[in-house]
């Protein structure tokens, strides 16, 4: 009788989905109503938090981030709660010092938080120590990350040189994070073996997005090379510069020998109350939905939607070509870095101020730091009149030390910079969200007591926009706009779309 190999599967639609698609825009209140079946469907975890959610939630939804985590672990108590971490980035944009690291992790286990999985952007093993050392300290599972890229200095032999280095310093599982879904089948397959060959007792999760449209391939070739875990989304929050459907990941393996034992009849209902939800979040949608010129310029997925939106508040969304053709060689310029957070807004944006202003003629303050050493090491070599321009723009030297080395201790400051905000709340969750965010942090703790916004629109006008979109695609005559009246039941404020007579 033919053995049969079970392949655990992540759900990513309350974190990468909705960040991949419309910009981590999507309030908690339209995911709650989905954790019931998530939480039955039969996922080896469910990815919940961490990534940019924690920075979209007080810049955008007026939203607590340690409580949207609280909620998560009530309403999902039988899964495994999973974030992405930034190893020593944390959730914000610079590296913090060691205690910072510590602190951190142990108040997200204690809110709830089960599986940390630990990147670096660089790939350098020393951004990530201190933080899987932490993980582990509080018995919780350590994920050590590999961000897939491509460049004359990748190949095999180097990722299989990091799995080892993340494997030396103690980690649970491997994931092969395929950010930009540059991962094709052939290699997927290659990797993950020479991953079980050195390693065969080690877990390996398998995180593919879907933009260049191979990747569904890539899952399957990962799966028959060994891979024990694999990301999707659930159908109607997949695709585009988001992931692999759910439903899809499983009827594919039917019959192949290797089964994804997930409760098809909850994951209709999953998909379906996000097919309910997704309509509201319209304006922020990426327009992306296969892209394989992303196997040159490797934007992440999460990062194409911020790009198109940031262009667009300058004026400038006819630039997007532009930038897409300048984000490779600003990457050769600086290393072949891998683009994933914060390497990719990093790359990003500076690719955006060559085109708007000439190649190099402003360095952003991040990109001066990437190139001197500040993030880490990188495997190229970096362009030696970008390192002599950022010297002269900072007055900085390179660095080959860890980064964090440099960085004093910074707990008791950040406390004590808190404690003198309007609207702390003393805990130490508040410390970490201004330690995060010391920028964004102090309006949010002003306005917190207004309570969470939901950016999306309101149903009722979601569906006056679509009756008269389908009055005008029928060509029943001229389409009258629907005239929006702002009403308050109960203390709420809702927006009603009414059809002239």
């Amino acid at each position: 009788m033919e053995t049969t190999r079970s392949i655990g599967v992540t759900e990513v639609a309350l974190r990468d989905a909705h960040q991949s698609l419309m910009a981590t825009r999507m309030a908690l209140s339209d995911m709650v109503g989905a954790c019931a079946d998530i939480d039955q469907a039969g996922f080896w975890s469910v990815e919940c938090w961490g990534g940019a959610t924690f920075d979209a939630c007080i810049r955008f939804l007026n939203e607590d981030p340690w409580e949207r985590l609280r909620t998560f672990r009530t309403l999902l108590p039988n899964s495994r709660l999973q974030m992405l971490l930034r190893g020593q980035n944390l959730l914000g944009y610079r590296h913090y010092g060691d205690d910072v690291v510590d602190h951190f992790v142990e108040k997200a286990a204690e809110n709830g938080m089960d599986v940390f999985r630990t990147f670096d952007a660089l790939n350098d093993t020393r951004n990530v120590e201190r933080a899987i050392a932490a993980v582990k300290r509080v018995g919780k599972h350590a994920q050590g990350t590999l961000c897939y890229t491509t460049s004359p200095e990748h190949d095999i032999d180097v990722f299989v040189r990091q799995a080892t280095e993340l494997r030396d310093i103690g980690v649970d599982s491997i994931a092969v994070k395929d950010m930009a879904a540059l991962l094709k089948p052939q290699v997927a397959y290659d990797l993950v073996k020479a991953i079980k060959d050195e390693m065969p007792q080690m877990q390996v999760n398998v995180h593919c997005h879907a933009t260049t449209g191979v990747t569904l391939v890539s899952l399957m070739k990962a799966v028959e090379a060994g891979a024990d875990v694999c990301d999707t989304a659930i159908s109607s929050m997949s695709l585009g510069p988001g992931h692999n459907p759910t439903e899809s990941f499983q009827e594919m393996l039917e019959g192949t020998g290797y089964v994804a034992d997930l409760d098809k009849v909850r994951l209709a209902d999953i998909k379906r109350h996000f097919a309910e939800v997704k309509p509201r979040y319209q304006q922020f949608m990426s327009s992306y939905t296969v892209e394989t010129e992303i196997f040159d310029s490797q934007i992440p997925g999460g990062m194409i939607s911020n790009m198109e939106s940031q262009l667009k508040a300058q004026g400038a969304g006819d630039k997007m070509r532009e930038v897409l053709e300048e984000v490779p060689r600003v990457r050769k310029d600086a290393g072949y870095s891998p683009l994933v957070t914060p390497s990719s807004q990093i790359v990003g944006t500076q690719a955006v101020f060559n085109v708007l202003m000439g190649r190099y003629q402003i360095l952003t303050a991040e990109f001066a730091d990437l190139v001197l050493g500040y993030y880490g090491s990188v495997l190229g070599e970096i362009d030696p009149d970008v390192v002599e321009k950022a010297k002269a723009q900072t007055g900085k030297e390179p660095i080959t030390v860890r980064p964090a080395d440099l960085i004093d201790n910074e707990w008791d400051q950040l406390a004590a910079d808190a404690a003198a905000l309007p609207g702390f709340d003393g805990s130490d969750e508040d410390v970490l969200t201004y330690a995060m965010f010391p920028k964004v942090a102090p309006g949010f703790f002003a306005t917190r007591p207004e309570g969470p916004k939901n950016v999306g629109k309101d149903p009722a006008e979601v569906e006056a926009e679509r009756v008269a979109a389908a009055a005008k695609d029928a060509g029943t005559g001229p389409v009258r706009t629907s005239i929006k009246y702002e009403v308050t039941v109960n203390g709420r404020k809702h927006s009603v779309a009414v059809d002239p007579a």
